[in-house]
């Protein structure tokens, strides 16, 4: 089985946004810079020396820049697969619609110690990412 790894959530105030989740449970929230596309990593459970989680089963998300763009504000899963290439030859076989990532329409994203990742359209119109982790 392909697990799923982190979760994404749009936000329009990334202070406000880390405010409320630090305040509420706990979490620590990270702002990175703009060569990250001002992401705000929410860590959800304690990680080891890699950023990987210690507790099986629990993830990991971030909040991602609000943009008045119809199917583009919804939060979405992230899917950890061994192959990416594979896995979205797969979704458009059962009927999905590769969208692509941060950088372009069908692009392949490349996040710097982290991997290779994509988002795509489920048979249902869901958003859904797939990532490809460094190893």
């Amino acid at each position: 089985m392909n697990p799923v790894v982190h979760f994404e959530m749009p936000s329009k105030d990334k202070k406000r946004t880390a405010d409320f989740y630090s305040k509420v449970f706990g979490w620590q929230m990270n702002q990175l810079g703009p060569e990250m596309g001002n992401y705000l990593i929410a860590q959800t459970t304690e990680t080891d020396e890699n950023n990987m989680v210690k507790t099986p089963g629990a993830i990991n998300g971030g909040f991602f820049e609000y943009k008045d763009e119809s199917g583009f504000n919804i939060p979405h899963l992230v899917i950890s697969v061994d192959n990416l290439e594979e896995s979205m030859k797969m979704v458009e076989d059962a009927g999905g619609k590769i969208i692509g990532g941060v950088t372009g329409p069908g692009k392949i994203d490349d996040i710097p110690g982290v991997g290779r990742y994509i988002s795509f359209e489920d048979s249902e119109g869901n958003h859904v990412g797939m990532l490809q982790p460094t190893s």
